[in-house]
């Protein structure tokens, strides 16, 4: 296969955009990639856009046309990605295996989602049709709920606490507060995370990641057009994972893993050529603080049962030993779920590049970690400043 890399991004800051729709968010960002890039629209030969569930949100479906008529790209071909809450991760991956596999040489990868156009309630069925609708949200079951019980079931079986739980979302918004895209760049403690409202036991409010308006754009480039645009400061796809589950949460083999996380990050790191230990670098999916535990013992930072102590001890604060969720995660950077999974990949290439400001880290390699609904889907991408 060929080498990709990304040479341009854009991402328009995660709020409620009252005054904006899902195509302003989309052609905001992808301006500000092009531009990024030093390309022109004629430069661009495919365009994948992520998005979970717009027809739902706002009433638009066939979002990939509107994508490329919108941002002045037609007549290329357009394609619509979904995934959940993956869905961004997944349209990156598509388009790096389009420019891999010899197919086109420039595209483009988006993320986006207008998620606050209906009430919350609302929001959140949409949002259960990441679920099994019939074994799941049927019965009344939200993702918050499914979420609560993998957290009770680590509690029960490591003895996680809710104060490790609370370490994950206050790391969260300590890197958020440095990051001006963030939806709620403040900084918040243990104790105002035990004392917001209990939404699902033993999750509260703050252990949540909000509903979110966001889009992404992310530009990629064979190694060839690399060369011809004369890019100075590259960032290479080394590898890239994805894996399955069941779909029903209560189908797993266990409560306190993902296997499809486990499946993913091993396909990665494989293709990369490298051991989990040289990443010192990771955006994990953390639509709930016990997400992010889960993702770190299933990625292979910290042993199955110890994620809550490894965050206790300072673990993943910036430039310890692994830096995790830079820009804020889910839980404080927001979480449009069809964005979720460029947006990391954008903070990787920032890091990478070394353009992050006050939460730069020192590092070569990153990780990008991207999971739809309770695990069903799980993307894992690596990126690094030198191709293998």
């Amino acid at each position: 296969m060929r080498k990709v890399a990304v040479i341009g991004c854009g991402q328009t800051k995660f709020d409620e955009h009252w005054d904006k729709s899902l195509r302003d968010l989309s052609t905001e960002a992808g301006i500000l990639a092009i531009k990024d890039a030093g390309i022109e629209g004629k430069d661009v030969e495919a365009l994948y856009i992520g998005n979970m569930s717009g027809g739902r949100f706002i009433g638009q479906e066939h979002l990939a046309a509107l994508a490329a008529d919108q941002a002045g790209l037609l007549p290329i071909p357009a394609t619509r990605v979904e995934g959940a809450c993956a869905s961004g991760s997944l349209a990156f991956r598509s388009a790096y295996m389009a420019i891999a596999s010899g197919l086109y040489d420039i595209v483009i990868a988006a993320g986006a989602e207008k998620m606050t156009d209906i009430k919350g309630p609302d929001a959140i069925a949409a949002l259960m049709g990441a679920g099994d609708s019939e074994w799941e949200s049927a019965i009344g079951l939200t993702f918050a709920g499914l979420y609560a019980l993998m957290a009770r079931a680590h509690m029960h079986k490591f003895g996680t606490t809710s104060e490790q739980l609370a370490m994950f979302s206050v790391n969260n918004h300590k890197n958020a507060a440095l990051n001006e895209k963030a939806q709620f760049p403040f900084p918040i403690t243990v104790d105002d995370v035990l004392k917001s409202s209990l939404i699902a036991d033993p999750l509260h409010l703050l252990d949540c990641s909000p509903i979110t308006d966001g889009a992404a754009v992310v530009i990629l480039a064979s190694e060839e057009a690399v060369k011809k645009l004369k890019v100075e400061n590259p960032i290479w796809v080394l590898g890239s994972g994805q894996a399955s589950d069941t779909l029903a949460l209560h189908d797993r083999k266990s409560l306190t893993e993902m296997f499809a996380t486990k499946v993913a990050s091993y396909l990665a790191l494989k293709q990369a050529g490298i051991d989990i230990n040289k990443i010192k670098l990771a955006e994990v999916h953390d639509c709930f603080s016990i997400a992010g535990l889960l993702a770190l013992e299933d990625l292979g930072f910290c042993e199955k049962g110890k994620a809550g102590r490894f965050v206790e001890d300072g673990n993943i604060e910036l430039g310890s030993t692994v830096s995790v969720n830079t820009d804020g995660g889910l839980k404080a950077k927001g979480h449009p779920v069809g964005a979720t999974g460029i947006s990391q990949i954008i903070e990787i290439v920032e890091q990478l590049r070394g353009c992050a400001g006050k939460r730069q880290v020192e590092a070569d390699i990153g990780l990008a970690h991207n999971v739809g609904g309770s695990g069903a889907t799980s993307v894992v991408n690596i990126l690094g400043k030198e191709k293998k």
